[in-house]
């Protein structure tokens, strides 16, 4: 299975990646809401660019056909998203793919498509979006790691660094944020502070 970085960045824009994967960032999602399809297309071939430049994956969040037309190597889906999206050609096509999950439904759901990764959360309430999910809490990281094998999981939802640590702590591989990089008055140095210390713990 893939050894994913510890920082996992999800952000909302091309130009976020053009910023974090120059500063170190790895692993990141490119999380894009209510655009055309045009833009939708520029900014994913605009951020698979700066990362096929610094050695850095990403990861296309809901948008799995443009992820294939773009030859991108990464996708993310939901659990709505997997009741549309066609698995098989995503395979076909040689992406890999990572799966959300919130209870043991979900996680059966999910691990039915045989993911390379599997991200667990809300692990604490989080203000970007109504969750209809309680915070699943540390103890759920260690009962879903001995659950999904060994793909690696990744901890969402609410996170600070001193949270991802404990994530990474408590059994998970990855740590997913997105508020405490991209509302940060200085992304930059909250993603590199974030770099050294989940990095060291990894």
């Amino acid at each position: 299975m893939d050894v994913i970085d510890p920082f996992y960045p999800v952000v909302p824009d091309s130009t976020w990646v053009a910023r974090l994967v120059p500063a170190g960032a790895k692993f990141v999602q490119l999380r894009i809401k209510d655009k055309s399809d045009a833009e939708l297309q520029r900014q994913v071939r605009e951020a698979r660019d700066v990362c096929a430049k610094h050695g850095a994956d990403l990861i296309v969040n809901d948008y799995w056909q443009i992820a294939i037309d773009e030859k991108c190597t990464w996708v993310h889906l939901g659990q709505e998203d997997l009741v549309d999206a066609d698995v098989k050609a995503i395979k076909r096509a040689g992406l890999k793919l990572g799966v959300s999950t919130h209870d043991h439904a979900e996680l059966e759901k999910g691990l039915g498509v045989d993911p390379d990764y599997v991200a667990l959360g809300p692990i604490w309430p989080t203000a970007l979006k109504k969750m209809p999910f309680e915070p699943q809490g540390l103890e759920r990281i260690g009962e879903w790691k001995k659950l999904i094998g060994g793909r690696p999981l990744v901890a969402i939802g609410g996170l600070t660094l001193d949270r991802a640590l404990q994530c990474l702590k408590a059994g998970a591989d990855s740590a997913a944020v997105v508020g405490d990089i991209v509302n940060n008055p200085d992304p930059i140095k909250q993603a590199t502070a974030w770099i050294a210390a989940t990095r060291v713990h990894a």
